[in-house]
């Protein structure tokens, strides 16, 4: 991801696998006792993603758009069926390519790093670690699918 030297840069796998339109979620401190809150970018799949996932493959792309989502959820729910049952949408934003992505990410006071993303699977969360954000611990991570709101 072209940045400023002295800029934040992606870890290779993390930037490989949004590249690939695999989503990342992210773990983060909710907003109270007995809230849980992860922020997920999803890249922006097209009909040539469509195309080469029907072939058996992934399609690079470099200049994909990515769309973010700050989900803060009720941590009874998290585990069950009804998961979104009190969830609140924080925030949403879309960014156009890569370097919007870094100053978007910044501005949620998160950080490309490698300890701070995981990738999960689209549909079934497997893992996820918790982030440092800002000067608020993360809750601790529990093993189990990162939770998915519905955006948009």
């Amino acid at each position: 991801m072209s940045t400023p030297d002295d800029g934040p840069r992606w870890p290779a796998d993390k930037l490989t696998a949004l590249r690939l339109g695999q989503p990342l979620t992210v773990e983060i401190a909710a907003s109270g006792p007995g809230r849980r809150a992860f922020v997920t970018i999803n890249p922006v799949t097209t009909p040539a993603d469509h195309q080469a996932r029907q072939e058996g493959w992934k399609r690079a792309d470099h200049t994909r758009e990515y769309r973010l989502t700050h989900w803060d959820y009720d941590a009874d729910q998290i585990d069950g069926f009804d998961y979104d049952l009190g969830a609140v949408l924080i925030r949403n934003a879309t960014a156009t390519d890569e370097a919007e992505l870094i100053t978007l990410l910044q501005a949620w006071s998160l950080r490309p790093q490698p300890h701070l993303m995981a990738v999960t699977d689209a549909l079934h969360g497997r893992e996820y670690a918790p982030a440092d954000y800002a000067s608020s611990p993360a809750s601790t991570p529990r093993r189990g699918g990162a939770a998915r709101g519905r955006a948009e």
